[in-house]
């Protein structure tokens, strides 16, 4: 269980990096004529078709609802005269976002080892 959590956060964190990256090419090439913005598939979409069921471990507990996260849809981007299609403030979005998610994955990273290491006797 704990080694799933660690790889799920790895994978998290090298696919916040890459779309850094794409991210990063986007913005550096706002002024060229004819770019068209990238961006690399949801991260939900490398995990496979694999549902994940929240699991009920006491009956008092409420259950939870899988698959019901909203589904946030891009607009075409305009393009300028030239061509170009980058919406800087999107792609600036876009990584902002990015920076939070993997903060939280850090965060919880962090916890999680903490906690492991508690059980362990070592923390």
């Amino acid at each position: 269980m704990a080694a799933d959590l660690f790889a799920l956060a790895e994978r998290r964190l090298e696919w916040i990096d890459q779309r850094q990256r794409v991210l990063a090419q986007n913005i550096a090439n706002a002024d060229t004529p004819s770019y068209r913005a990238r961006d690399m598939s949801p991260f939900e979409k490398l995990l496979g078709a694999a549902p994940v069921a929240p699991s009920v471990t006491n009956s008092m507990h409420l259950s939870g609802r899988a698959g019901e996260a909203s589904v946030i849809t891009e607009m075409r981007s305009e393009r300028a005269p030239d061509g170009n299609a980058v919406n800087i403030e999107n792609e600036l979005t876009k990584v902002a976002k990015d920076e939070t998610d993997s903060a939280l994955v850090g965060n919880l990273w962090k916890s999680y080892m903490g906690l492991y290491l508690s059980a362990l006797g070592k923390g």
